[in-house]
């Protein structure tokens, strides 16, 4: 097992974020050192959801601006993707009981976390706690949509679960942890 020591951190931009430069020494197996660095964006963890009603095996989606997609390839930046949001300093299912009402309008009582991962970890800090929930027509509170003043314009989609497979298949549906749930969700015969 390689062994680390921090030998010196500079903050590159805290802008939005934190965009570090860490230098440091690795021991490895054969008990070499050596000096390298890297950058790491600490962005804070975050939670996602997958919203599912298997009575009428339908998915609970959202669609919106993702500046990143754009830069790289996206011609409108529009992307499909799970209800998603930073922990700040909530627990992961305060925060997603939270967001998942933000953005979609739902207010959900039982969710369950299937698992956690980090989801680029060659650059990323952040690990990713998902979530599965039931809803159900009775639980929709407001249109939802986000915050506007945290600059979201947020549309919920309702889709059917196969739908939404399919979607993944003809990459309309791009989005990591989005897919990681669908999948779940298939294999686990949630919806």
């Amino acid at each position: 097992m390689n062994q680390i020591k921090i030998l010196n951190t500079d903050i590159l931009s805290d802008n939005w974020y934190v965009l570090k430069k860490v230098t440091y020494e690795v021991t490895e197996k054969d008990g070499k050192t050596a000096v390298q660095s890297r950058e790491a964006y600490d962005r804070g963890n975050g939670a996602t959801i997958l919203l599912y009603n298997k009575a009428q095996s339908s998915v609970i989606l959202t669609r919106q601006f993702r500046l990143p997609t754009y830069i790289n390839g996206n011609p409108d930046g529009m992307l499909i993707e799970c209800c998603a949001g930073l922990l700040d300093k909530d627990n992961p299912e305060d925060c997603i009981r939270k967001e998942t009402e933000e953005e979609t309008g739902y207010k959900i009582t039982d969710v369950k976390k299937v698992f956690e991962a980090y989801m680029s970890p060659g650059s990323v800090t952040e690990i990713l706690y998902f979530f599965v929930a039931e809803y159900a027509k009775e639980m929709k509170v407001s249109d939802g949509g986000g915050l506007a003043h945290e600059n979201e314009n947020i549309e919920v989609l309702e889709l059917p679960f196969g739908e939404a497979l399919q979607m993944v298949k003809t990459g309309e549906i791009k989005d990591g942890k989005t897919i990681m749930l669908l999948q779940y969700a298939q294999l686990a015969s949630l919806v």
